[in-house]
Formats: structure tokens, C-alpha cells, sequence
């Protein structure tokens, strides 16, 4: 009887593993959909798109609650800030067009809201105010929340170097389930301003933002620095489109604590910063000296995500779609990643050592035309890191496909879909 027992037990272990391998294998990879949920909402060609001129005009202090209309068109001129734990509310449809002479830029401050809850057949547009042949990145500011999540600043707050005014510019606190209201269905197009080498707007900048606070389905296109740009805070963020944008596409900081899901970076060499400009650039400060290492290093946990470079012949301007610093928990899994050099490439503080290393991890992936894996800025760890990433059980694909047959539509000028093309799933892995 103990050996059946046994027998049993062993049996189960096996069909417990064979299990696990299974749906390992046949977990789907990139951004995934019953359908394509890039359609509708989206626009890859907003140079061509007509908008109405602006019937009304937003400057100044938003200090109650106030809600833009559909049927008007808005220009957002200078820094315009919601105060006073006020709420704004944006209807599904509304066009909000940023001022370039006066960088129109949006700041939900401290304890206020943003209620912009679009809808697929009827997105909230924040776009330039120039004609269609003058349109550029950088036209207007962008769109800062500021919340109460926390951040691991020494002090737990801190202020964002973007000219703001003082009395309004701080963000983090204790509330990790702070809630900063809902940004939904909408599109952010042309913003990130320069201010000056070291002071850029972003298209979205989410600084101690709470996990309460809505984002999902966000379009940024053409954005002059980053499109989404996290200062610590705690979020769980969905189907986010970042394209073309000149810096980096995902860029995290100071403690964030972030889960993002099926979601898409699409680059271009003719879009990419020289300096240096990545999908996912992930730190957890800029200063160790200005942190508290007490508080959490940033998390970020990133799942069925596309990463994709538009230029197959890369000329150099797409470089690694991935760069982590020290000191910070990565996790991406079940995703593609299609067209950079390298794919991943670490900090060189990170060094070789497993305890680094495991705070980094990459599984299930597929990892194609990438012109290198998984890489240190120390060349002399290369060798011990991928031999520590490309063990068995981690189920990285590295594979030699051309966009157009690794995904169902990749043609940006048509209606695109990045999902993955399914009859090539045996071939890729799947």
C-alpha cells in the first residue's frame, strides 16, 4: 500500500509538471485580443487628421469642478493647473488642442482628479492647435497627474523639474491606493515639450500616482521625450500604445511599483533620440544619495507586451529595446520583442553576481532580429548573463522572422495589428 502510495504522488508530481510546461508552451505572447483592440480608437496618422479650431479657450487655475463639452473644441494655453482637490471631467469626443507659443501643458495637482473617460467609438483627442503640414513632437506640453502614492525620495515627496509653480509642484505621500481619477480611451499626440537639456516634458508624466487611479487604452504618438514616465507610485495600467516617440516609451523611477499589460511600444529610427532612447528604461533614482533605501526600489511587472522596431534594416538610431539600472525588480513575460540591438542591455553595476541578476526576470519571450540577447555595458559579464537568463525552463525564443509574418497586420499606414500573426505559432515557439 505505500508503494501505490508513492507511485501516486509521483504520478500527480508528473502531471503537475507536464501541466505547468503545457500552458508555459502555449501561453500566448505580444499583445493579446479576441480582436484587434488597436482598432477605432487609434489614429497612426495624425499629421492627416483635420481638427475643428478652438471655440474655447482653458488658462489659468481650475479651483472647482468643471467639465469640457464635446461640442467644443478647447486650447489649452500656458501651464494650465486643476487645484483645490477640484475635478476635472472631459467628455467622450472632446478635443483639447495644446498652445505651442505658450506650451500648453495640463496639471492635475495634489488630491485633485482628471475624470477623462473616453470611449472606443469616441476617444478624448489632446492634440497640437497647429495645422495639419505643421505639426511636430514637442508642440505642446503634455499632461502631468501628480498623486499621494508613495516614492522613495528621502522625505517620501518631492517636486518635478518642469518650471511648475512651487506652491503646487509635490507629489508622493502613504496613500498607495490613491486615486487620481480615470484617463481612458484618449489620445495624447505631439506633446513633450524641451524645456531645456535637462528639463523635458513628457506626453504623460504619472508622478506618486495611486493603484485607485484609472489608465487604460492611451494612445501616445509623437511625443518630443517620453510617452509614459512613472515617479514612484503604485499602478496597474492596460493597453498602452506608445509610438513614435523620441525618447523612451516606458520610463520608471523612484520606487514605482507598476503592473502593465498588453500593451505596445512602436518605434523608428527617424523618431529616436541619439542619446539614447529605449521601450522600457527602468531605475529605481537618479541619485542614491537622494534615497531612501528603506522604501521600496522600484517593481515593475510587465506582461503580454509588444516591443517592435517599424525599420527592419535598422540604421542605428533603435538601439536596446530594454535598459536596466541597479538595484531594480524587472519582470517581462510573455511577450515579443522584434528589431533592436541588443534586446536587454543591463548597467554595469549590476554585474554577473545571482543576486543582481535574479532580481531580473525575462521568460517566455520571443526575441526576434534582435542584434544581440541580453547584455551588460561590461562586456566582460556577457557570457556568465546569458548563460544565467538562457537556462532551461526560461523559454526564450530568439528567431530570424520578418515583421509581416510574425504579425497579423503590421502596416502602420493601413489599419495595423500587432497581434501575432497564429499561423506561425509552431514555427515561433508558441
Amino acid at each position: 500500500m505505500k508503494i501505490i502510495v508513492m507511485k501516486t504522488k509521483i504520478s500527480i508530481a508528473i502531471l503537475g509538471l507536464l501541466s505547468t510546461f503545457l500552458l508555459q508552451a502555449q501561453q500566448p505572447k505580444g499583445i493579446i485580443g479576441s480582436t484587434n483592440w488597436l482598432a477605432n480608437w487609434t489614429n497612426f496618422k495624425p499629421s492627416t487628421t483635420e481638427y475643428n479650431e478652438a471655440s474655447n479657450i482653458i488658462a489659468g487655475t481650475i479651483d472647482k469642478d468643471t467639465k469640457l463639452l464635446k461640442r467644443n473644441t478647447y486650447q489649452l494655453v500656458g501651464v494650465v493647473y486643476v487645484t483645490n482637490n477640484a475635478v476635472l471631467s472631459i467628455e467622450p469626443g472632446t478635443v483639447i488642442r495644446g498652445d505651442d507659443k505658450t506650451c500648453g501643458t495640463l496639471v492635475i495637482t495634489n488630491g485633485s482628479k482628471i475624470i477623462a473617460e473616453g470611449l472606443e467609438t469616441d476617444p478624448i483627442i489632446f492634440t497640437s492647435n497647429k495645422e495639419k503640414a505643421d505639426r511636430k513632437p514637442g508642440d505642446w506640453g503634455g499632461i502631468i497627474i501628480m498623486g499621494k502614492a508613495p516614492i522613495n525620495n528621502l522625505g517620501g515627496v518631492h517636486t518635478l523639474p518642469f518650471d511648475l509653480d512651487a506652491a503646487l509642484n509635490h507629489y508622493g505621500g502613504q496613500d498607495a491606493e490613491d486615486n487620481s481619477g480615470i484617463l481612458k480611451y484618449a489620445r495624447i499626440e505631439y506633446a513633450g515639450r524641451k524645456l531645456s537639456s535637462l528639463k523635458e516634458l513628457n506626453g504623460l508624466s504619472l508622478a506618486g500616482v495611486g493603484r485607485k487611479t484609472v489608465l487604460n487604452n492611451i494612445q501616445i504618438s509623437f511625443s518630443n521625450d517620453d510617452s509614459f514616465e512613472c515617479y514612484g507610485g503604485d499602478l496597474n495600467m492596460t493597453n498602452l500604445i506608445s509610438y513614435r516617440t523620441t525618447d523612451d516609451d516606458f520610463d520608471f523611477t523612484q520606487g514605482a511599483q507598476i503592473n502593465i499589460s498588453n500593451s505596445i511600444a512602436i518605434r523608428h529610427p527617424f523618431s529616436s533620440d541619439i542619446s539614447g532612447s529605449r521601450c522600457f528604461e527602468v531605475d529605481s533614482y537618479d541619485k542614491i544619495e537622494n534615497t531612501d533605501m528603506s522604501k521600496k526600489l522600484t517593481k515593475i511587472n510587465a506582461n503580454n507586451i509588444t516591443l517592435v522596431n517599424l525599420e527592419e534594416n535598422n540604421q542605428g538610431l533603435v538601439k536596446e529595446a530594454v535598459h536596466i539600472r541597479e538595484n531594480t525588480f524587472f519582470n517581462l513575460t510573455n511577450s515579443i520583442i522584434s528589431g533592436f540591438s541588443p534586446f536587454t542591455l543591463l548597467e554595469q553595476n549590476i554585474g554577473s553576481e545571482q543576486e543582481n541578476l535574479s532580481k531580473i526576470t525575462l521568460r517566455n519571450l520571443i526575441v526576434n532580429n534582435c542584434n544581440g540577447g541580453i547584455t551588460s555595458e561590461s562586456s566582460s559579464n556577457d557570457s556568465t548573463i546569458q548563460a544565467y537568463y538562457n537556462k532551461p525552463g526560461s523559454d526564450i525564443s530568439y528567431t530570424k522572422i520578418k515583421n509581416i509574418e510574425l504579425f497579423a497586420s503590421p502596416n502602420i499606414k493601413a489599419s495595423p495589428d500587432f497581434r501575432t500573426n497564429l499561423n506561425n505559432t509552431i514555427a515561433i515557439g508558441n
